[in-house]
């Protein structure tokens, strides 16, 4: 392994770590603020099972990231650097910001822009892009609606119980949790395991598209590790900013969320935790009322997803641009 293999492995791992900061905040903002489970609990159950999630649910996504854009034969380290350092940059802003961002749509920003000024934009997958913004579109609008509907049924099924029923809600979430946990591990993960496994096949080190076991190991720990330490500003923003979480909308935006991420992760669909669990608090939000959903904190948090793909992309091309003359 070269010097530059190396160096581009820790900065993946970065932008693993990162990511895990990020989405914390998405993983346990249902469970603390409904009381469910303290922070501390919450973030090290999350940790252990996002650690778990890419060794249960395959590899398919970094499949998708991997080949499903452009031809692995165009990348060359410069571009996987500028990709994966445009999106860490973008990431850090929306972290210092409190505002939830998609990693997903940063790294595919990231790598679209430096893909499009290195080796053009004919080299760019046009049925692969297409497929994985419907899939990037759809999942928030899926993850609103199953919210909705979950809600409304949890709200008809306890409608004559007593307030004792937090006590068994709070239990629920538990399980829910670990749901989300494995799901968001499963999915998130892999994109890391993408931009390696086309670095090893850059570099000659291996032939094919498959995912060695050093990296599942590697990304998953780095993903871990990130959940475990992460994402308070986010979790206040999900939490109580949008709408004011009890445990029986916990239960609900845990379990709908997780349903859609799951899903997406065994079909190889690259989504975006943070665009899926937010659009479910506003789902559950609206279940109670439009009138309860704080709608200008809604507005920033569409601003901050519409102005990532092209922000991240425009970094990573800076980037990129920067490092051409650097031998690498």
């Amino acid at each position: 392994m070269s010097a530059a293999f190396i160096i581009l492995l820790l900065i993946v791992l970065i932008y693993d770590y990162i990511n895990g900061m990020n989405d914390s905040g998405n993983i346990v903002a249902s469970m603390v603020s409904s009381r469910s489970m303290s922070l501390g609990s919450a973030l090290l159950l999350a940790a252990i099972f996002e650690f778990l999630g890419p060794f249960l649910l395959g590899t398919a996504v970094a499949k998708t990231i991997g080949s499903g854009l452009f031809d692995p034969s165009v990348i060359n380290l410069k571009i996987l650097y500028a990709a994966v350092l445009g999106a860490i940059s973008w990431n850090l802003i929306t972290q210092l910001l409190g505002r939830p961002s998609s990693s997903s749509h940063a790294l595919l920003g990231g790598l679209i822009g430096a893909v499009a000024v290195s080796s053009g934009i004919d080299k760019i997958h046009t049925a692969g892009v297409i497929k994985i913004f419907l899939i990037l579109l759809t999942s928030p609008l899926l993850g609103f609606v199953i919210t909705f509907i979950v809600m409304k049924l949890l709200f008809l099924l306890t409608e004559n119980t007593t307030p004792k029923v937090n006590k068994i809600l709070k239990i629920m979430q538990i399980p829910a949790s670990v749901f989300l946990a494995v799901s968001h591990g499963g999915n998130d993960a892999q994109k890391s395991m993408g931009i390696i496994v086309i670095a090893l096949i850059t570099c000659g080190l291996q032939g094919s598209f498959s995912v060695p076991l050093w990296v599942k190991l590697l990304c998953s720990f780095a993903l871990a590790l990130g959940i475990l330490t992460g994402g308070v500003k986010i979790m206040k923003t999900l939490g109580s900013k949008i709408f004011k979480i009890s445990p029986i909308h916990g239960l609900g935006i845990q379990f709908s969320s997780a349903a859609v991420i799951f899903t997406a992760a065994l079909l190889g669909g690259p989504v975006s935790t943070t665009h899926v669990v937010s659009s479910s608090v506003i789902g559950a939000g609206s279940s109670v009322g439009l009138n309860r959903v704080r709608w200008n904190i809604v507005t920033d948090i569409v601003l901050s997803w519409v102005l990532t793909l092209p922000l991240s992309g425009g970094i990573a091309i800076a980037f990129y641009y920067a490092i051409i003359y650097i031998k690498i």
